[in-house]
């Protein structure tokens, strides 16, 4: 026992917080941490816990998830992989089986990428912006951020003294760039930690985030409880703080002009969130959900309250936040998901459940953490993704469109002329790219728009795969389908005969296939719309949270568990119901938001669109007892 104590003396504070190694997961001493703070590395390298407690819920910077491994779930836990990673000396990007340089970037996206306009007959583009949501839930986008404001440079005479720099090169006959003598595009490095100095250099690198790994809505709630405390809570009703401008609401705004909403047009556009972290003023994608979320966070609070007159602030806060990240995993897990997927795959898979009662396969030994494999393999969305966001009036009257790519950290944007009302009834309206060989031109040369002069998120993709360390694409295959590859021959099937062609012409052995290109080209899965390996990297990951995450919705013995009735409730929910409560002048809408409205998916009132019964969360501590008025004090 006197052991123990020591032991806890050594590695806590006077407040009785440890401190961990994020890489290692391991605790360190006071001393190691002052050695972090004079390297000014303390933010990324060390991770502060306080004691675990196996009864309280899902905290909000994720810790204590795993209670044998307190700081994984936090932000900065490391990546785990499907496949080790593999590189050339001194880490550099692998070569061919040969020796020889891998095919450009560039070229290989060229080749195997047409671009063009298709729109899909299928898919809403509020099924994209969900894609990227959910993505952004579990990484950050501090690289990207990198390369357009910090090292902007890359193509310029500076990058090449600059060891982050990795600028991706336009060949002399690329069919845009021929005669406008652009011959680079601007990429960093991924931070790693050895970049930021958590280990030492000539390690492999493993890539860094600040995002908490599991999906728990970290884009609205943020990672720490002092920034939720100081940006996010109002402390009162179980509310989010929020501003009313124009009969919207919105998360507050900053009041300085210290923020990251770079693209704002003064003084027109002033809005930027004021969140507990930033990535809400990121893409326009995942701003607009935000908004959504930040106030649906807030309706299940009021509603809440409603039913339990007597509940605190502290008690309808974590009630509405637990059923918050309920309601957003249930919407990916039984409504995007399927329909790209497939459901019937999904079920196979053990990914849902089609009975819809509990479900309990927690596994300690399988820590929190996110595959690398997986947010990169979502990147093949970029193929569906629409550039213009169309814009449309409560009517559906088209009114006007804008370059999504131009809203990258410009929230102002949606604050300004409506246009938070009509791109939310565009997002049902409108539909995504189709899923093709095809990508939308804005993704292809304009990606980040103003803030780059050229980008090519496609082009960028193929290199980070590569910076990235991912085994060949044949290697995936096998893992996933048990079947090797060992020519371009064998590929016939799973490729269409065209592609492998230009396959055969951009690298010299199937061995050397890059793993992006193959997702790129593969036919797509039976029984769904998406390439067969994309679907094996992102079914690894959805199995591994539900494995991973003590606090899963779906556990009956997880601290503060749902009953049957409350989880019976959670299923109902779909987007369309939450756009009905918490979306700009949304009065009517298709049933499955994620699909185009047709005949058997009409737009109809939201009156029609089946919607959580809070009385299930009834506490009956609140109702007064009849005889309560018999013995009042005198």
């Amino acid at each position: 026992m006197l052991r123990l104590v020591l032991l806890g003396f050594l590695f806590c504070d006077v407040k009785g917080a440890l401190f961990y190694d994020s890489y290692h997961g391991v605790p360190i001493t006071i001393e190691d941490v002052k050695r972090h703070d004079k390297t000014n590395t303390t933010f990324w390298c060390v991770t502060e816990i306080e004691p675990c407690d196996p009864l309280e819920g899902r905290r909000v910077d994720g810790s204590c998830n795993n209670l044998k491994n307190p700081p994984r779930g936090a932000s900065h836990t490391p990546f785990t992989r499907i496949l080790p990673a593999i590189y050339d000396k001194d880490f550099e990007p692998k070569k061919t089986l040969s020796g020889n340089e891998m095919p450009l970037a560039r070229l290989l996206r060229t080749r195997l990428i047409s671009v063009g306009k298709v729109p899909s007959q299928r898919y809403t583009q509020l099924a994209i912006h969900a894609f990227v949501f959910l993505s952004g839930d579990v990484v950050s986008l501090h690289d990207t951020v990198n390369y357009i404001l910090w090292r902007p440079y890359c193509c310029m005479e500076k990058g090449k003294s600059d060891p982050y720099c990795v600028p991706n090169k336009i060949p002399e006959d690329d069919p845009v760039h021929r005669f406008s003598g652009i011959r680079c595009l601007n990429m960093t490095r991924p931070e790693s930690f050895q970049s930021i100095g958590c280990i030492p250099k000539g390690t492999t690198p493993e890539r860094i985030i600040s995002s908490t790994p599991l999906i728990d809505l970290s884009v609205v709630y943020g990672n720490y409880i002092k920034n939720l405390q100081e940006k996010g809570r109002l402390f009162k009703g179980g509310l989010l703080k929020f501003e009313v401008d124009n009969g919207r609401i919105w998360p507050p705004s900053s009041k300085t002009t210290a923020n990251v909403c770079f693209l704002n047009q003064r003084p027109h556009e002033t809005r930027c969130h004021d969140m507990p972290e930033d990535g809400g003023n990121t893409l326009g994608s995942i701003n607009l959900m935000a908004v959504w979320f930040w106030r649906n966070h807030n309706f299940i609070a009021t509603e809440l309250a409603k039913v339990n007159p007597c509940w605190n602030d502290e008690k309808l806060f974590a009630t509405a936040r637990d059923i918050n990240i309920a309601v957003f995993i249930q919407m990916n897990y039984y409504e995007l998901l399927p329909v790209f997927l497939g459901y019937e795959n999904l079920v196979k898979d053990g990914v849902i459940v089609p009975n819809g009662g509990f479900r309990d396969i927690y596994n300690e030994k399988v820590l929190p953490q996110v595959s690398l494999e997986y947010p990169f393999a979502l990147r093949w969305l970029h193929t569906v993704q629409e550039g213009s966001l169309k814009m449309y009036d409560k009517d559906g009257h088209y009114l006007k469109q804008f370059p999504i790519v131009n809203l990258t950290l410009r929230t102002g944007f949606f604050g300004v002329d409506n246009n938070m009302d009509y791109i939310t009834q565009g997002s049902f309206r409108q539909g995504s790219a189709n899923i093709d060989y095809i990508a939308d031109p804005d993704m292809t040369e304009q990606g980040l728009g103003p803030h780059q002069r050229v980008s090519d998120l496609m082009t960028n993709d193929m290199a980070k795969n590569r910076y990235f360390g991912f085994q060949p694409y044949v290697k995936y295959r096998e893992v996933c389908f048990g079947k090797p590859v060992r020519s371009f021959g064998d590929l016939r099937g799973i490729i269409d005969p065209e592609r492998i062609e230009v396959l055969r012409e951009m690298y010299e052995r199937v061995e050397d296939m890059d793993l992006l290109a193959g997702i790129w080209t593969e036919r797509p899965i039976r029984g769904g719309f998406v390439p067969p390996t994309f679907y094996c990297l992102v079914i690894d990951q959805l199995r591994r949270n539900i494995i991973a995450d003590r606090h899963w919705y779906e556990r009956p013995n997880r601290p503060n568990a749902f009953n049957a009735l409350q989880l019976a409730e959670i299923r109902k929910i779909t987007i369309a119901r939450i756009l009905c409560d918490v979306g700009d002048t949304v009065t009517k809408i298709q049933p499955r938001a994620f699909l185009k409205a047709g005949i058997n998916n009409k737009i109809d009132s939201c009156n029609k669109i089946p919607q959580i019964d809070y009385r299930a969360w009834k506490d009956v501590s609140c109702e007064r007892p009849l005889y309560w008025n018999q013995y009042k004090p005198i």
